[in-house]
């Protein structure tokens, strides 16, 4: 029967086959598109909109995911008719050949077995490679497996996220009661909550930082900012004093302000870049699947990459907190009694605090590399394949796996959440929805009057974009200055 050679084509495949299996595909497609389609719809609703581009940021990964598909399916014959000599492939392989004997071997002669094997399959099509006594760089099976697994690390990357972000969100709207609290205090009196001393030595936002001996010992201050983040990493006495400090620099003290709301804005916004996968990521899969080499173990080692770096930003995080601590004892910056912390981008490495999302975002997908790629060997391959290891590598990785994904959603995201803020500039979250589009369109009427100026006048400058204009209104002015006083931060910020 014609198109025997590579199985069943259409021609002689039954058409309730063809349309049953087509209904499928397009069915699952089409709740997934409707449900990310209402999902969208309840965000909008709820006047969720960091959520919502986070949402359509998904959309995009599933997109590059289903052209990457695409790309294999169109690409697969091209792909599987380039060929290489046999001993070029005996290289730089995940497993050990096993020959017709059952001996493991990695030089020709003990790979008989695997490469017939290989050029019974390149027989069974078009025998391009057999004809040229060659074999194909890449197998059409392994090319589906390749295919399967791209869309596997995409998926669990998503999903991981997700998981994270919602569960560090739920944890960080624990707080509220203490914003609440300070809430009622602020409107009843019109001033802002400011913890009252007579030493600030005594406070509890100074006790809980290992001021004491610890103070001057380096070792210790970082020892100590290492187990914090395992149990209270964030207390009520740390949360007022934060909010205080972040209130009284950016927001003129202004008794009203809802520090609370607007870490999770801020958070919704970052979440915006973590949620996808960046070329860089992209970089880090191709170098991994490069050095998954036969008895190099990479698999396992790999896995305490976003462990060691979760370990280093929380206990960085920390640290910020103890150092602001210090600052103050050793200052002793309490102002009529009055207790406040100066942010300052000196705290974060290299003055940065975008590169603790930076870190974050890596460790998120690293971890979810790690997840999807067990659950793909073991689905494809079976769990005492030869890529997986034995389980004396494996039952570790995932522990290490859970281990990251607990720590990072319940302790280092809502720590990231409050100590970014204590950085010397702000970010645009901290003005309402309805402030950010009034000063955009402040902007374009700034920008369009700039135009008209300078075509009056016959010369000029050129004039700067709306989102320059924007940044200067929104930068901090009068020194470490807040926004212009028309458009400060309200109770509903």
């Amino acid at each position: 029967m014609s198109g025997h050679g590579e199985g069943t084509t259409l021609e002689y495949t039954p058409t309730f086959v063809v349309a049953g299996v087509c209904t499928v595909i397009v069915g699952i497609s089409l709740a997934v598109e409707r449900l990310i389609h209402y999902t969208g719809k309840y965000l909008k609703k709820k006047d969720l909109k960091s959520l919502y581009e986070a949402l359509q940021k998904v959309k995009e990964e599933l997109m590059l995911l289903g052209f990457i598909s695409l790309l294999l399916t169109v690409l697969q014959s091209s792909i599987t008719k380039i060929c290489v000599k046999e001993g070029l492939t005996h290289h730089f392989l995940p497993c050990k050949l096993v020959s017709e004997g059952g001996e493991s071997s990695s030089n020709s002669t003990g790979a008989t077995s695997h490469y017939q094997r290989l050029l019974a399959e390149a027989t069974s099509g078009t025998g391009y490679c057999a004809g040229k006594k060659m074999v194909p760089l890449l197998s059409v099976e392994a090319l589906h497996h390749l295919h399967v697994f791209i869309f596997v690390l995409g998926f669990v990357h998503v999903t991981c996220t997700v998981l994270t972000v919602v569960i560090g969100t739920a944890k960080i709207r624990q707080w509220k009661h203490w914003e609440d609290s300070i809430a009622k205090v602020n409107y009843d009196t019109g001033q802002v909550l400011k913890p009252k001393l007579t030493d600030v030595h005594q406070h509890a936002f100074i006790k809980g930082r290992f001021l004491g001996f610890g103070k001057n010992s380096a070792i210790l201050g970082w020892l100590h900012s290492f187990l914090k983040q395992f149990y209270g990493s964030v207390t009520k006495s740390d949360y007022i004093v934060l909010r205080l400090g972040f209130v009284m620099t950016h927001c003129r003290g202004n008794p009203k302000f809802n520090f609370h709301k607007y870490m999770i804005r801020a958070l919704e916004d970052d979440f915006k870049k973590v949620v996808g996968i960046s070329w860089y990521l992209w970089i880090f899969v191709v170098v991994f699947l490069l050095l998954n080499v036969n008895g190099w173990h990479t698999y396992f080692w790999i896995a305490f990459v976003p462990l060691i770096l979760l370990l280093a930003v929380g206990t960085k995080l920390e640290h910020v907190i103890t150092q602001l601590a210090h600052e103050v004892a050793e200052k002793h910056i309490a102002i009529e009694g009055e207790l406040v912390v100066q942010p300052s981008d000196n705290h974060f490495w290299f003055h940065r605090p975008p590169i603790v999302l930076f870190l974050i975002h890596f460790i998120l997908f690293q971890n979810a590399f790690e997840i999807a790629f067990f659950f793909w060997i073991w689905l494809q391959y079976g769990f005492d394949s030869c890529i997986m290891g034995h389980v004396r590598f494996i039952i570790p990785r995932l522990i290490i796996g859970v281990f990251v994904q607990v720590l990072c959603s319940y302790s280092t995201l809502p720590l990231y959440a409050i100590v970014t803020q204590m950085g010397s500039s702000f970010k645009k979250a901290i003005f309402d929805d309805h402030v950010q589009k009034g000063l955009v369109g402040w902007a374009e009427k700034a920008k369009m009057k700039k135009h008209l100026k300078t075509a009056t006048n016959g010369s000029g400058q050129g004039s700067s974009t709306a989102a320059s204009i924007m940044g200067v209104q929104m930068g901090r002015v009068a020194g470490k200055g807040s926004a212009p006083e028309e458009i400060q931060p309200t109770a509903g910020s």
